[in-house]
């Protein structure tokens, strides 16, 4: 039996995939160590959905390489988004590499580790691929912290967004079933985990290929009556699938969290047109007002891509008038990336790098002054606080989130407090904000 280091890399959704891998290699009696220098097989699953995080995953590899020529190390495996992608390519340059995994043979990776031949991953770019999703009864080891867990809805992606990638690296849509999802949320409630935190490629898709109608609401309603779980937050919601009854539950019921993530990409309606989004800003202004009437109090997040083909500063200008007109609470920008296999790159009228890296520093400026408003406002009031532990900054605080924070990507609320110390990981306590620190909380405890 081998001692297993892995680094797992990208978003939630490859960190279940990495959490699931780790589940079948514990059952065949393999164990898992952080100390990557003491593995004697390494795992990188890998992402490439941008240029960045290619190179961030090539790198990844590199040193695990690094550590196979120098330490106890016997075997190098790559899995992931990147290994579906060039697996040849990964294979062909790197020596080290003992064997890849493609997205869709994650259950192979005890074959791969005691050295058993695993097939080359071929299904890039086909819609007809042998298509992979596990369910409540797959192996899988949460590796986040035990008070919350990340839970895969569906997989792969039906859009044909001009600038992703992902429908040709992960396949078709395909959902779990709400029973399958009903039962793995009983099973993390039962292991003590109060926080799910749903994600898929698009989470308001899920359900359609099962013939479901608002298939996301009635998961929800039934993950609502799952004892013991107090937040249940969803991720990656497209536009255009938001619906009333959704709507309705997170007004109404206290355990779906109030917190809308809807990647919009863009406003202007020629970008949004050759993005292939559809829509245009007057119409996602009345969608962000819609949310905002049917769920009061609501954390609404978004995503936009600045630097795509032809954006003109006409159009980058619509865009920064629209945000400092709609005030997301939660905004994150992306440079476009050109990527190979996908409808924008062959488009003319690229725009410079450095032009789209000032595009992407005026916008988060332009959004920081919007969240210190914001923020501002929580002062003196009370939330629910999910305590996380002692604060990276100093152990002298604790750290946790309110209910509009989503984990790892937004900021999180430090509770500075004599009795603070009697407040445990997974616990919720009740704060008062006293301080605005840019994108973060400061609170007290009160009782």
């Amino acid at each position: 039996m081998a001692r297993i280091g892995f680094v797992s890399l990208g978003c939630p959704k490859n960190l279940v995939d990495s959490e699931v891998m780790i589940g079948i290699l514990q059952e065949q009696g393999h164990s898992l160590t952080t100390d990557r220098s003491e593995a004697d097989v390494l795992v990188v699953n890998t992402c490439s959905f941008v240029q960045g995080s290619k190179e961030e995953s090539i790198e990844a590899i590199l040193e695990a390489a690094q550590l196979k020529e120098q330490g106890r190390c016997r075997r190098l495996i790559v899995t992931g988004c990147l290994a579906e992608r060039y697996p040849r390519q990964i294979l062909a340059d790197l020596a080290e590499v003992d064997a890849v995994l493609g997205t869709n043979q994650i259950v192979r990776i005890a074959d791969a580790v005691a050295g058993r031949p695993t097939p080359m991953p071929d299904s890039f770019g086909r819609s007809d691929a042998d298509l992979y999703l596990y369910d409540h009864t797959t192996p899988r080891t949460p590796v986040t912290p035990s008070y919350t867990a990340y839970m895969k809805i569906s997989e792969g992606c039906d859009h044909t967004c001009a600038f992703c990638i992902i429908p040709k690296i992960r396949g078709r849509f395909r959902s779990r079933s709400i029973p399958s999802l009903v039962e793995e949320a009983r099973g993390l409630a039962g292991r003590g985990v109060r926080e799910i935190t749903l994600v898929s490629q698009d989470t308001t898709s899920y359900g359609t290929d099962q013939g479901l109608e608002d298939g996301l609401a009635a998961l929800l309603d039934a993950l609502g009556a799952v004892d013991g779980i107090r937040w249940i937050r969803s991720l990656y919601m497209y536009p255009s699938l938001v619906s009333e009854r959704l709507l309705h539950l997170m007004a109404s019921n206290e355990r779906i969290c109030r917190y809308v993530d809807m990647p919009l990409q863009h406003a202007s309606s020629r970008m949004l047109r050759l993005m292939r989004r559809g829509g245009d800003r007057a119409g996602l202004a009345r969608l962000i007002e819609h949310i905002r009437s049917r769920v009061p109090g609501v954390t609404l997040r978004s995503t936009m891509v600045v630097g795509f083909p032809g954006e003109t500063e006409e159009d980058f200008d619509e865009l920064m008038s629209f945000c400092r007109e709609q005030e997301l609470d939660r905004l994150g920008v992306f440079v476009y990336s050109d990527e190979e296999d996908t409808a924008a790159y062959g488009l003319r009228d690229k725009v410079p790098k450095r032009t789209a890296e000032r595009r992407r520093r005026e916008l988060m400026e332009l959004q920081s002054g919007i969240v210190e408003r914001k923020n501002r406002r929580l002062l003196q009031q009370r939330f629910p606080v999910l305590v996380e532990g002692p604060a990276a900054e100093s152990d002298m605080l604790l750290q946790g989130r309110l209910e509009s924070q989503a984990p790892e990507i937004d900021g999180v609320c430090l509770i500075n407090d004599s009795e603070a110390g009697a407040a445990l990981p997974g616990e919720f306590r009740s704060v008062r904000i006293t301080r605005a620190l840019g994108h973060d909380l400061l609170g007290t405890i009160v009782e």
